[in-house]
């Protein structure tokens, strides 16, 4: 994804302009920082770039933002934010409620830079870039986005419709602009005297360098430099504040949901079609279980016509099998006789005999204790296995009591 940078002229340049239409300095850069695209066009022909970027970065002319240095006690960003109007009230022309107040973070003894600008000309810019496609907006004191060498000032000239454009940048958070006459060496000797005895470096357009280094020659402690786009791009990445995120709802872009009308429609839909689904795959199980349940009815009552009450027909089943299997001699292999038995025939088989301390049978399984001698870990294998022979199942299910139930997937009735 690309960052677009727009260097906008002046308010004073565009009023001037015909139809609105001066121009803007634009750069594209990639995501690796390097620069895609540069050249001048007026704002409104540059929708497909605007469109296509990730991040539009507006470097407002310096002439149209205040830089004021206050003091402010510590006050969390939202009590700042409700108490600048009233710190800076008696340095500006007019109403606060009129500008876009935003301040840098404190940079000793709680003094701050507060930028200031006309919240209507603000406005415009940020919905002529909306209108365009702008996904975020960035807005940037022009000042605050020149490269500052320690213990330099830095100065640009730029020209615009109704004059030379001055840019100084006194500090990291200090700097102004104002628009002075077209010609090229008052306005050189205007930054240097702005600069006092500071080593000054103005960036020019490439194409005046020969001129101004003449002008200059004159003047001492001024460097000149042909003006990059590098320059601007690489301070603009530190540069603070952003005028734009004080803006609020009017900077932001409003979320089109026509956008988003077939897409919701068809998830909805979707959702719908699967509730219907589950819905009739759960009626249609319920009267498979249904169905189930009436079959295993009838085949009780036609085993068992005398029986009044069914509660649970295959317990029941179960219940009455077993009473008959015991009336004619024969026990269920997880009844306590037929448990012991086994236990017994299976420790018999043992080549050294132990005893048993406790035995227990509940739930349908033996539970008992071995005596204090016990037995080792290969006797103990000889009667799982032996256990297992009969579909039984050994296993500890607290330590020193062990457990003999029948195996899972054995059937209750079987043989033991």
């Amino acid at each position: 994804m690309t960052t677009l940078y727009i260097r906008h002229p002046a308010k004073a340049s565009v009023d001037s302009a015909a139809g609105n239409a001066a121009l803007c300095q634009f750069a594209v850069v990639g995501s690796g920082g390097a620069l895609l695209q540069q050249g001048a066009a007026a704002l409104g022909s540059l929708t497909d770039l605007i469109g296509s970027a990730r991040r539009v970065v507006l470097l407002l002319a310096a002439s149209d933002v205040t830089l004021l240095r206050v003091t402010v006690p510590p006050l969390s960003p939202a009590r700042l934010k409700a108490a600048l109007p009233g710190i800076v009230e008696d340095q500006i022309l007019g109403e606060p409620a009129d500008c876009v107040l935003a301040a840098t973070p404190a940079t000793g003894e709680g003094v701050r830079t507060v930028a200031v600008v006309q919240r209507a000309w603000l406005e415009v810019l940020a919905k002529a870039l909306l209108a365009q496609g702008a996904r975020s907006i960035c807005a940037l004191p022009a000042q605050l986005c020149l490269p500052l060498q320690p213990g330099c000032v830095a100065g640009a000239i730029s020209a615009g419709e109704s004059g030379l454009e001055l840019t100084l940048r006194l500090a990291q958070y200090e700097g102004f602009g104002l628009t002075v006459a077209p010609q090229p060496g008052p306005a050189l000797q205007t930054l240097r005297a702005l600069a006092s005895d500071t080593p000054l470096t103005v960036y020019v357009a490439a194409s005046e360098l020969a001129n101004y280094q003449a002008l200059a020659a004159g003047l001492s402690g001024i460097t000149l430099e042909a003006e990059h786009w590098a320059h601007w791009v690489a301070a603009a990445r530190t540069a603070a504040p952003d005028l734009m995120r004080s803006l609020g709802a009017a900077g932001e872009r409003a979320r089109d949901w026509r956008r988003w009308r077939w897409p919701l429609r068809l998830a909805l839909l979707t959702l719908l079609v699967n509730i219907a689904g589950v819905n009739i795959e759960w009626l249609r199980l319920r009267r498979d279980a249904a169905s189930v349940r009436l079959s295993m009815l009838q085949t009780f009552k036609a085993a068992y016509p005398k029986e009044t009450v069914i509660l649970d027909p295959i317990a029941q089943m179960r219940k009455n099998i077993g009473i008959v299997k015991l009336e004619n001699g024969q026990l269920a292999p997880d009844e306590f006789t037929a448990l012991c038995a086994a236990l017994g025939e299976a420790l018999a088989r043992l080549p050294h005999q132990t005893g048993i301390a406790s035995l227990e049978y509940r739930e349908r399984a033996l539970f008992f204790k071995w005596k204090p001698d016990g037995v080792d870990a290969s006797a103990l294998a000889q009667l799982r296995a032996d256990l297992a022979a009969r579909n039984l199942a050994l296993s500890e299910p607290t330590p020193g009591t062990w457990q003999i139930r029948l195996a899972a997937g054995a059937a209750p009735g079987g043989k033991s």
